[in-house]
């Protein structure tokens, strides 16, 4: 029986591991600064426009899909969202974001973007690369850092 499970997970491994191994993934630091859109510039919740440099360099899209309230700090909203990374070089990488955020005073966030494709060269990206930042209310920016990795065929 046990002989025959790992044959299986062989076989199942053997078949799956080339989309796996075909893809290059480089390891990501950076920061990002952004501008909130007026809410007439934004058909959702939340977007933001910006910039990001580091291991990712070029311009950044946000848009906030889900705010959902949390149950023991009433000032943190869990989100979700659509983030687009346009690179110097012309290709779009897709993200869906995850996150928490503080729409009290202290405007702190924390989120994870998923890649999931893109055009070009990132057609078939994928990987995590994990934000903080901070929302400031009065003059409507983000700013913060990222780490993570991104992987390319």
């Amino acid at each position: 029986m046990v002989r025959a499970v790992l044959l299986s997970l062989s076989v199942i491994w053997s078949v799956s591991s080339p989309a796996f191994t075909e893809q290059t993934c480089k390891p990501v630091v950076g920061h990002f600064e952004a501008l909130v859109l007026p809410p007439e510039q934004c058909p959702a919740i939340l977007c933001t426009v910006g910039r990001v440099w580091g291991g990712l360099q070029g311009t950044y899209q946000f848009t906030m899909t889900t705010l959902d309230n949390s149950v023991a700090v009433p000032s943190i909203q869990f989100f979700t969202g659509d983030s687009k990374v346009t690179t110097k070089g012309g290709d779009l990488v897709h993200g869906t974001d995850t996150g928490s955020i503080d729409l009290g005073p202290n405007g702190g966030f924390a989120s994870l973007i998923t890649f999931n494709g893109g055009t070009g060269a990132s057609a078939n990206a994928t990987g995590q690369i994990r934000l903080r930042g901070q929302l400031d209310f009065v003059e409507k920016t983000t700013t913060g850092d990222y780490i993570g990795s991104i992987c390319t065929p």
